[in-house]
């Protein structure tokens, strides 16, 4: 697991504008932060040509209130330019899943356990992308439910982390 920096100063004020907000200006710049992430890893032999990014699910309701998932923009804009890097929107939450602002590690693992379902396999080498990691609580069910779709997540790449 690796995040691209603290969820804190403009980084948070940057996450936080786009996705309450509706800051749609700021796809662009966290993309870029994003690209460079992931180029870092393609570097370093963590992942591999070619990728699948698939972003971590966000529940239906905040999706629909935000006009669209941020991070599956931001991971669309970050990869847009590169051939061997696809964009797969394959996990979703259950209807069940509340909003996990607030919650301590214990209730984030309650909320989210088993609720994340796999529509669809993606194809290669998989990369999971989220914009904030707190307790790890969604990143793990998110790559359960991708392995035992039988894909392959060779890592997890978040913007921030609390």
């Amino acid at each position: 697991m690796f995040a691209l920096g603290r969820y804190a100063g403009a980084r948070r004020q940057a996450i936080v504008a786009l996705k309450e907000h509706g800051r749609r200006d700021l796809t662009g710049p966290l993309a870029r932060n994003l690209a460079l992430g992931i180029h870092q890893l393609t570097r370093w032999g963590v992942v591999g040509l070619p990728l699948t990014v698939v972003p971590a699910p966000t529940r239906s309701l905040a999706a629909r209130r935000r006009g669209g998932d941020p991070i599956t923009r931001v991971a669309t804009a970050a990869t847009a330019d590169h051939p061997d890097i696809t964009v797969a929107e394959v996990l979703r939450t259950s209807a069940l899943v509340r909003d996990s602002v607030g919650l301590d590690s214990t209730a984030r693992e309650r909320n989210i356990a088993g609720r994340v379902r796999l529509r669809g396999r993606p194809r290669g080498e998989v990369l999971l992308i989220d914009d904030v990691i707190t307790t790890g609580a969604t990143a793990r069910e998110a790559v359960h439910a991708l392995v035992s779709g039988g894909a392959g997540v060779a890592a997890v790449l978040t913007v921030a982390h609390a």
